[in-house]
C-alpha cells in the first residue's frame, strides 16, 4: 500500500526514532541473552543503513521471515511466549524490527507507542533510583519525539525538547495526585507469580557445609532495623531465622512436624524496632531473639522463629518488639529433646567416641559445653574457604582440616552435644549488623549470615551457645571483615577502609534507604497514616476515589486555566477576518487554508456574483491593514464587514 503523500514521515524524523528506540530498548539488554541484544543490534544497524542510503527493504516477504524466526528464537529460549521474560524478550525484539519498515507518520506513531510500553517494563527488573532517573530522561526523548513526529522539520531541536518538557512538568502533578491518592494493593506492582521467587538471595531452607561461606561472600543487603531506641550491644544482635533439628550425616533440615507452642519468660525490657526486610521468598522474619510482640498475619513457632502467613516476595515492613535476655522452654516437650539427640548411625564415629568420653566422665552437661568450646578455641581457624569433607565430614573436620565457616562449628558443636547427651540443634540466621550514621538505619547484609547453637539445660530451657565465638571472638564483636585473615573473599565493599569511600558508600545506602521507604514503600500503611493527619483516618477505596476525581479535576482546571491565560492571542485584524470568513460560510464559500484573500475574492465572483462588491471591499481594507501605510485604523474593515450581505 502507498503511502498518502499528507502522512509520509520525513526524512529527518527517523533518528529521532532510532535514539528514542534505544533510549527504551538499551537498558533490558542486561537481562535478555546475547543472541536476543545482537539480533536487535543487527537490526539496528540494518535500519540506520536504510535510513542513510534512502532505502527500504526488499520485500516484505524478508520482514516477515525475520520475525518469525525471532518469534522461534524467544520460544526456543523461553519455552513460551507468554510471561514476563518472554514476553518482554518479544517487545525488544518488535521494536528492533518496526525500524525497517519507518515509512509514514503512522509507523513511527506505533515505534512512539511501543516505546512508552517499554519504558513500564524496566519495572519488572529494577525500581533504584538509577533506572527511575533513567526512565524519566527516556520519556522526556520519547515525548520530544512524538512532537517531532508531528511539527515537521521547522520544529527545532531546542523548542522539540523544550515543549516536551512542559508536557511532562503539566504531568507532574496527576502524577504525584495518583501516587499519593491511588488506592494501594498488597504486593510488589511489578511482580509476577511466576517469577516471584527468581534471583532471591538469602538463607536456605536447609544447611549443608559451605552453604553459609557462601552466602557470606555477598554484599546485598538482606534486611535494615531502625530501632525506637538505642540498639542492645552488638554481641546480642543475633536475628533468628530457621531452626535445624534433623541430620543425615550431611545436611541439617528443620523438623517437618507440628511444633508445640513456645513458651518463653522475658528477663529484660523489649525493644521495639522495625525491619526492612528484603524479598528472601520464604516465610521466616528474621526477628531479634526473642521476639515478644509480633507483626499482624505473623506467628511464633515451638523453635521462636518467627513466620509470616505468605512468603516474602517483596520488600516488606514489620514491626517487632524482643527482649534480648530470656528464657525459652523451660519445660520442654519430651519428643522434642529425644529429637534433639538423634544422630545418624555409623556416621563420624571419632566425634562420637570423644563425646562420650566426656559423659562417662561423669561431666556436668555445663563442663562438657565448655570442653568443645576449650577444643574450639585452641586448635582451629575461622575462614571461608575450607577444604571439602567427605562422607564423615564432622570427623574430617575435628580431627584433620580444622578450619571452617559457622557452619562447621555449629554443626559440630551440635554433634559433640548430641553424642554426649545433650540435646541440641543448629539455628541459622544472622547476626550484629553495620550502622549507617547518616539514617539511623541498622544495616544486615548476606555476609553477615551466620549459624549458632542451641542446647537444653534443664531449669535453664534452650540457651543460646556460639562456637564461632570461641574461634574468632572478633566476628561477634566488630563483624565478619575484621575476624577474616587478608585474601578471603569478602564482598570488595566489607573491604572498604578509606574513610571518605566508607562516608560515601553510607551516604548512597542512605539514599537509597530513603527511596525505598518514601517511594517504593508507600504502601496502605502509609497512605492511612497521611490520609490521618489531614482528617481521613478511616479512609477506604471509595473515600480514595473520591478524593482522587476531586483532586484530578482541580488540577485539571487549573491546567485549562494556565493554558487559556498562555494561548497565543489573535490579532484583532485576524479576527476580524475570520468574522468574514465565517459569514462567507454560511453562504457556502469556504476558504482553504492556503488561498489567499484575492484567490478567494476571485472565487466569490464566480460563485457568489452578489458579494462579489461587498466581498471586495472586505479584502480591500484587510489589505490596508495587513500591507497598507494605517495598518492601525481597523474602522474601514469593521465597516466592510457590516455592510456584507
Amino acid at each position: 500500500m502507498s503511502t498518502q503523500a499528507g502522512d509520509a514521515l520525513d526524512h529527518w524524523a527517523s533518528p529521532w526514532l532510532f535514539v528514542a528506540a534505544s533510549a527504551t530498548v538499551a537498558p533490558h539488554f542486561e537481562h535478555q541473552p546475547p543472541w536476543l541484544s545482537a539480533f536487535c543490534g543487527v537490526a539496528f544497524v540494518w535500519a540506520a543503513w536504510l535510513w542513510w542510503r534512502d532505502r527500504r527493504l526488499p520485500g516484505r516477504w524478508v520482514l516477515m521471515l525475520v520475525v518469525v524466526g525471532g518469534c522461534a528464537g524467544v520460544w526456543i529460549e523461553f519455552r513460551t511466549l507468554f510471561g514476563r521474560d518472554s514476553g518482554v524478550a518479544l517487545l525488544v525484539m518488535l521494536m528492533a524490527l518496526k525500524l525497517l519498515e519507518l515509512r509514514s507518520r503512522r509507523d513511527a506513531v506505533v515505534v512512539v507507542t511501543l516505546g512508552y510500553f517499554l519504558l513500564l517494563t524496566h519495572y519488572f527488573y529494577s525500581q533504584s533510583i538509577a533506572t527511575g532517573l533513567w526512565l524519566l530522561a527516556a520519556l522526556w526523548i520519547v515525548t520530544a519525539t512524538l512532537i517531532r513526529i508531528h511539527g515537521g522539520v521547522a520544529a527545532t531541536l531546542r523548542g522539540t525538547l523544550r515543549h516536551a518538557a512542559l508536557l511532562a512538568g503539566q504531568a507532574l502533578p496527576f502524577m504525584l495526585v495518583l501516587y499519593l491518592l491511588f488506592p494501594r494493593i498488597g504486593g510488589p506492582l511489578w511482580g509476577l507469580p511466576q517469577d516471584a521467587h527468581s534471583g532471591r538471595t538469602g538463607l536456605s531452607e536447609s544447611m549443608a557445609p559451605g552453604n553459609i561461606a557462601n552466602l557470606a561472600q555477598s554484599g546485598e543487603i538482606a534486611f535494615r532495623v531502625l530501632f525506637e531506641a538505642p540498639p542492645p550491644p552488638r554481641d546480642k544482635l543475633y536475628w533468628r531465622g530457621p531452626v535445624f533439628e534433623n541430620f543425615d550425616g550431611v545436611t541439617w533440615r528443620p523438623h517437618s512436624g507440628l511444633s508445640q507452642r513456645a513458651h518463653v519468660d522475658y528477663l529484660s525490657p523489649p525493644v521495639a524496632y522495625e525491619i526492612t526486610l528484603e524479598a528472601h521468598s520464604q516465610r521466616w522474619l528474621l526477628a531479634l531473639d526473642a521476639p515478644s510482640t509480633l507483626p499482624a498475619e505473623s506467628s511464633l513457632s515451638g523453635t521462636l522463629t518467627v513466620n509470616a502467613r505468605q512468603r516474602v516476595n517483596y520488600r516488606q515492613r514489620f514491626r517487632f518488639a524482643s527482649a534480648v535476655d530470656y528464657r525459652f522452654n523451660a519445660a520442654e516437650n519430651q519428643a522434642v529433646l529425644e529429637r534433639n539427640l538423634l544422630l545418624p548411625p555409623g556416621r563420624n564415629p571419632r566425634t562420637l567416641e570423644l563425646a562420650r568420653s566426656w559423659r562417662t566422665a561423669g561431666e556436668a552437661p555445663e563442663a562438657v559445653i565448655g570442653k568443645a568450646l576449650q577444643l574450639f578455641a585452641s586448635q582451629f581457624f575461622y575462614t571461608l574457604r575450607p577444604p571439602l569433607l567427605g562422607e564423615n565430614g564432622i570427623d574430617e573436620f575435628l580431627f584433620t582440616s580444622r578450619r571452617g565457616f559457622c557452619e562447621h562449628y555449629s554443626a559440630a558443636f551440635v554433634v559433640l552435644m548430641r553424642a554426649a547427651g545433650i540435646p541440641a540443634r543448629v539455628v541459622t540466621g544472622y547476626q550484629g549488623g553495620e550502622r549507617n550514621p547518616v539514617d539511623g538505619y541498622l544495616i544486615i547484609r548476606q555476609s553477615d549470615a551466620h549459624a549458632w547453637a542451641e542446647v537444653w539445660l534443664a531449669g535453664r530451657g534452650w540457651v543460646r551457645i556460639d562456637p564461632t565465638a570461641a574461634v574468632s571472638p572478633t566476628r561477634i564483636e566488630t563483624g565478619i571483615a575484621n575476624a577474616l585473615p587478608a585474601g578471603e573473599p569478602l564482598p570488595a565493599l566489607l573491604q572498604i577502609r578509606t574513610d571518605w569511600l566508607r562516608t560515601l558508600r553510607h551516604r548512597w545506602e542512605a539514599i537509597n534507604n530513603a527511596w525505598n521507604q518514601q517511594v517504593l514503600g508507600f504502601d496502605r500503611e502509609r497512605q492511612r497514616e497521611m490520609l490521618a493527619r489531614f482528617g481521613m483516618a478511616e479512609a477506604d477505596w471509595h473515600a480514595l476515589a473520591v478524593g482522587l476525581a476531586i483532586a484530578s479535576s482541580l488540577l485539571l482546571a487549573a491546567v485549562m486555566l494556565w493554558a487559556l491565560q498562555h494561548r497565543p492571542r489573535r490579532d484583532p485584524a485576524t479576527r476580524l477576518w475570520q468574522k468574514a470568513l465565517r459569514h462567507l460560510a454560511r453562504r457556502q464559500v469556504h476558504c482553504a487554508p492556503w488561498e489567499t484573500p484575492l484567490a478567494l475574492a476571485e472565487r466569490v465572483r464566480q460563485r457568489q456574483p452578489e458579494l462579489a462588491g461587498p466581498f471586495d471591499r472586505v479584502v480591500a481594507a484587510y489589505l490596508e491593514v495587513r500591507y497598507g501605510p494605517s495598518g492601525d485604523d481597523l474602522k474601514p474593515l469593521r465597516d466592510a464587514i457590516a455592510q456584507l450581505p
